[in-house]
């Protein structure tokens, strides 16, 4: 199944202001504060701005100008069409002020908590099922043991957390990356979300990368424009990637005092997507600590989150967890978190065959001819002194310590046993007295 061709259900386009599920004093003071901070002056310019259909915004400017918030000010020309222009009145400049003293949000009119969570539904991660084919594509850069994708491949598509083991620098993130790659469709993300009152953003433009739409699909573009809510943005699925600086707070809504305003948590704004948590045990706080944070959202499909208020609120939780680790489970977990991470795959260094396989493509990539001598040299003589172990980081930590010492000595790029031995000796840390 190739997952490009899915067609995720787009958010209905609303047809009335009463569909955009928000209250008409919320829809007046984002309407106020946007054209008071933007300084717009025509519904097409307003439209875009707080993303709603131009007949939307022009009953939501009539609205306004019933409460003598907002006059008209006579045609202006604007690419070739004439268009009325608005002012706001003194009036509805006080009352944009007064708006941005509860909250200096403007722009885009935010999804209800409750509409977020049926479009959600619509997208899910956990309704994704991919193939051997796809994962085997998306991890063609790769040298992976055989099996690994067998193992890989089933936790995918069960939804579940991952945790992958193993030794460091042999490629947990580059599959954690490959993994992503392989779900390759997209989903609608909302710009903001309200929950009573209050204004959430959550697109990310870090987080969330917009879909490429191809100009030659007019009947997308004329779908993409006049047919789905324009209050969300077409995305891929989205990943998060956090490594040691990962702390607890971040799972939670993240408050300005100053603004008022509310950031959506890094499990949000991964929703639909993957959540990479590299490096565990690196982290300032316990791994433990951290998987407890996760257990009752990994396994009910909800998160709760709350408000400076206190209250607390349900928000989907539909996310594709990967742990990535250089220490052995068993350390970091008692056996009920373990027994709670549904898959766990270690990802072992490479053998030999594989380990020559990696350095000739780091070889050809980087252009550095393959010398056999060089490579028999380092085969004999310098790996017998850490037993024979190989990595995946070793190839491009070679390769690109020979190019350096290259281009220091003016010489073109080559592979000598002598250059072999200086990239060897920045590997390995000497200890010796």
């Amino acid at each position: 199944m190739n997952m490009q061709a899915i067609d995720v259900k787009a958010p209905p386009q609303p047809t009335s202001l009463a569909d955009t599920g928000l209250t008409n004093v919320m829809l007046r003071d984002i309407f106020l504060k946007t054209v008071f901070r933007r300084h717009l002056a025509t519904a097409s310019a307003i439209a875009q701005a707080i993303s709603l259909p131009v007949q939307l915004t022009q009953d939501l400017i009539e609205m306004v100008r019933e409460q003598k918030l907002i006059e008209a000010m006579g045609n202006r020309d604007a690419e070739g069409s004439s268009e009325m222009a608005y002012e706001l009145s003194d009036l509805g400049k006080a009352r944009a002020l007064d708006a941005l003293q509860q909250s200096e949000y403007y722009g885009a009119m935010p999804v209800p908590l409750e509409t977020y969570k049926a479009q959600t539904e619509r997208q899910a991660v956990k309704d994704i099922t991919i193939s051997k084919q796809q994962l085997s594509d998306s991890m063609s850069h790769l040298v992976l043991p055989d099996g690994l994708l067998d193992e890989l491949g089933p936790a995918i598509n069960s939804g579940k957390s991952i945790l992958m083991y193993g030794p460091a620098g042999n490629g947990k993130s580059s599959i954690s990356n490959g993994i992503r790659d392989a779900l390759g469709d997209n989903i609608y993300v909302p710009l903001a979300i309200e929950y009573l009152g209050q204004v959430i953003t959550l697109y990310d433009p870090i987080v969330h990368e917009l879909a490429k739409v191809k100009d030659e699909n007019t009947s997308a573009l004329r779908r993409s424009s006049n047919r789905f809510d324009n209050r969300y943005v077409l995305c891929r699925r989205p990943t998060v990637i956090t490594g040691g600086e990962l702390t607890l707070d971040m799972l939670d809504l993240k408050y300005n005092a100053v603004s008022r305003t509310y950031q959506a948590s890094l499990q949000l704004k991964s929703t639909g997507g993957v959540f990479i948590v590299d490096d565990l045990g690196r982290q300032a706080e316990p791994p433990q600590a951290l998987i407890n944070r996760w257990i009752v959202p990994m396994e009910s499909g909800f998160d709760i989150l709350a408000l400076q208020s206190g209250e607390k609120f349900i928000v989907p939780f539909d996310t594709l967890v990967i742990f990535s680790t250089n220490f052995l489970p068993s350390e970091m977990f008692d056996a009920a978190a373990l027994r709670r991470i549904a898959y766990k795959v270690k990802i072992d260094g490479p053998n030999q065959e594989e380990f020559l396989q990696i350095f000739m493509r780091v070889c050809r990539a980087k252009k550095v001819p393959l010398d056999e001598q060089s490579v028999v040299h380092m085969l004999k003589n310098r790996y017998p002194e850490v037993d024979n172990v190989f990595a995946n980081f070793h190839s491009p930590f070679l390769v690109d310590q020979i190019l350096s010492i290259c281009a220091y000595e003016g010489i073109a790029p080559q592979m000598t046993p002598t250059l072999i031995d200086r990239a060897w000796a920045n590997l390995f840390v000497n200890e010796t007295p």
